[in-house]
């Protein structure tokens, strides 16, 4: 009754040992506790084509800056003066300025505008340049935000997909977490971002385990950027061997613990 019971114990602990996790990654190792690393607090994504943005134009006379806002409907003005919107009774829009496959946004009262590859900033002082040289008003405020700025995770990740997130401040390794992280086949040196700039896709290749990713131009993702974990294929690391002949040897001992507490309880 001994020997069985002591089988089966060995049995058990042998099955649950096959199942537990072989490691856990190790992101930035070369970082030293106390030492400070620049961070780039004046990033902004820039806008691309498809894109969709909201802006907004206020001013110190609301009046004046009503036009630049009818983004659905109309507006009108009245015997003494007052501007007012109503709708035109078209269908609803989506919401947004979407800049076109050129490059434009479709203003009102300035007309068309091009705005891809400026930055928010750029884009609004273009705004509100414009409005100033045209004589609508003096002192426009201008406001500009993304309304879906968007990215895609793949390869050795444990949930992949396209990413849709509000502002525009978006890290390689948010993007990762919100992917749930990469799984034990990803290759730590290999995470690569493919990006459009301009009429041509770069790509950049970062190493998650080095404080260097801080100085990459893809530590801050840009719209439509895809985030690649390169799995490994042809290649293993020594504890990603080490591992699997241990897993193997724990799965025969198993079963030949457990055909010797079959044959024992027979007995």
């Amino acid at each position: 009754m001994k020997k069985s019971l002591i089988f089966r114990i060995l049995a058990v602990s042998l099955l649950l040992g096959s199942c537990a996790s072989p490691k856990k990654f190790v992101y930035l190792q070369d970082m030293v506790p106390g030492e400070s690393y620049p961070v780039d607090i004046k990033h902004e994504a820039l806008i691309m084509c498809d894109d969709r943005l909201k802006i907004t134009v206020n001013s110190k006379n609301p009046e004046l800056a009503i036009p630049f806002n009818i983004h659905e409907g109309s507006f009108r003005v009245s015997a003494d003066g007052n501007i007012s919107t109503y709708s035109n009774g078209s269908s609803v829009r989506e919401e947004g300025y979407r800049v076109d496959v050129d490059g434009y946004i479709d203003f009102p009262i300035l007309g068309k505008l091009h705005v891809a590859g400026l930055t928010v900033n750029q884009a609004i002082d273009l705004i509100g340049t414009k409005i100033v040289e045209g004589n609508y008003m003096k002192d426009p405020l201008v406001s500009i935000e993304f309304l879906n700025f968007k990215y895609t995770v793949m390869g050795a990740v444990t949930s992949t997909g396209n990413y849709s997130v509000t502002g525009d401040r978006v890290t390689i390794f948010e993007a990762l977490a919100r992917a749930g992280g990469l799984t034990q086949k990803a290759r730590l040196d290999r995470i690569t971002v493919f990006r459009e700039v301009g009429d041509s896709r770069e790509m950049y290749v970062a190493d998650i385990r080095s404080k260097e990713i801080f100085n990459s131009p893809c530590y801050y993702l840009q719209q439509n950027d895809i985030v690649y974990a390169e799995p490994k294929y042809l290649k293993k690391d020594a504890e990603d061997r080490g591992w699997q002949i241990g897993t193997t040897v724990l799965s025969i001992v198993t079963a030949v613990c457990s055909v010797l507490w079959a044959i024992n309880s027979f007995n």
